[in-house]
């Protein structure tokens, strides 16, 4: 370890880490996912970190979507700060709907830069490739200190962009495909590899929902999942690293009795209302990788057009059976800390057990082969938290998964 200073970024103090100090954000993992593969004895690691470390359940931001809470994580603040607040985003400016995949949309330094910056060795291993600009923001890869690459594309990583040449023969394992449990596990597999020859001071290891999104927790492929990981967990932890495991977001099943999917088509409404297109609805949900949820979640924010009376839209929406929030940009700012100028004149969320879409032709549900299960609303966003060393955390009742770090190195640095 060279550096000899707690780190600040974005106003949070970090201690020096004396052992690797991880954080494994499991993607959509609802804690039930945990109870049931425990119980079954199938993760007997994370069982006795659970009886002998610490133990607890955090919040993720809303949206309780992946790239917010990853971008969360990655820099210890909530989306007002950063600025990622879905995965997908409407740009007045241009008329243009885009992913929020690029670099220009961050608006605040990761606390994996800073790092870097302060001369420790960083490695980022997350699944999809749609987060790793992001999470990379801030480093350099010419000198041996930083790797940040994909489980997606880890056939053609380089060192010059990613730090590491051709991860996927580095690793010994082929490049996953990418609606599989195989990608998560290249991410595991590749955090053992580089904690044990590598020796990074600090890492982030981040997985895909594809199994949360197609399995409930009783299945036995959920539980099949969790048993792999618990076993290179169990590597993790037997080499000293100080680890946090914590999650972006839950998982609910948000489908009817006969199996289709739970929606309320709010674009259509809009429309009815207003005129075709007069309104914009926008699903923050929506990435490149749509086949397992189908663009469906509980969240949503939506443009009104110019006169339009907002107080009565709300009312409207309000009394639809299902929508469990309708808020004014104003409100939606404070009460989950989102940038103002990214979501639109209202925002929209769904209870346990339904989703929101936009008109009903413009989803392709076809390979929805399962019973929607799906996130982005407030019943998806208690978390599990959990620490292999004993933390004293008092009853501090808003903890997030975004101190994931902060916590990570105070038990490293211990």
């Amino acid at each position: 370890m060279t550096i000899q200073s707690p780190i600040e970024a974005n106003g949070r103090i970090y201690p020096v880490p004396k052992v690797c100090a991880i954080a494994i954000c499991l993607d959509g993992c609802e804690p039930e996912y945990l109870d049931k593969a425990i119980a079954d004895g199938l993760m007997p690691t994370l069982a006795r970190m659970r009886e002998t470390g610490t133990d607890r359940l955090a919040h993720s931001v809303i949206p309780s979507f992946t790239n917010p809470n990853n971008l969360s994580i990655a820099t210890g603040r909530p989306p007002s700060v950063h600025g990622i607040c879905g995965n997908f985003l409407y740009e007045p400016e241009t008329g243009e709907e885009v992913m929020m995949n690029d670099v220009r949309f961050l608006r605040a330094p990761t606390v994996f830069s800073k790092f870097y910056e302060a001369g420790a060795k960083v490695a980022i291993v997350t699944a999809k490739d749609k987060l790793r600009a992001l999470l990379g923001a801030g480093l350099s890869f010419d000198d041996d200190r930083a790797r940040c690459f994909s489980a997606e594309k880890s056939d053609t990583s380089t060192v010059a962009v990613h730090g590491q040449d051709a991860a996927s023969t580095w690793l010994g394992m082929a490049q996953p495909e990418v609606y599989s449990a195989d990608l998560s596990e290249f991410v595991f597999a590749a955090g053992v590899k580089l904690l044990a020859e590598w020796q990074p001071d600090v890492m982030y290891l981040t997985t895909t929902d594809y199994v949360q999104h197609k399995y409930a927790p009783d299945d036995a492929e959920a539980k099949s999942f969790y048993e792999m990981f618990d076993k290179y967990l169990a590597q993790l932890d037997e080499m000293g690293a100080a680890i946090v495991v914590t999650a972006d977001h839950g998982m609910k099943p948000k489908h009817l009795g006969d199996g289709s999917p739970a929606v309320v088509y709010v674009q259509d409404l809009l429309d009815e209302w207003l005129g075709k297109a007069a309104a914009r609805l926008i699903l923050p949900i929506t990435d490149p990788y749509v086949v397992h949820h189908g663009a469906l979640g509980s969240f949503a924010t939506a443009y009104l057009p110019e006169g339009a009376d907002r107080n009565s839209i709300i009312a409207r929406l309000q009394a639809i059976d299902g929508i469990t929030h309708v808020l004014t940009r104003e409100r939606a700012v404070e009460e989950f800390e989102l940038p103002a100028d990214r979501i639109g004149d209202i925002v929209l969320v769904s209870g346990e057990n339904m989703t929101i879409g936009t008109s009903e032709h413009r989803h392709d549900l076809a390979a929805l082969n399962e019973p929607l299960r799906s996130h982005g609303g407030l019943t998806e966003q208690v978390v599990p938290f959990i620490v292999n060393r004993v933390l004293d955390l008092g009853n501090k009742p808003d903890l997030r998964n975004f101190d994931a770090f902060f916590y990570a190195t105070t038990a490293a640095a211990l």
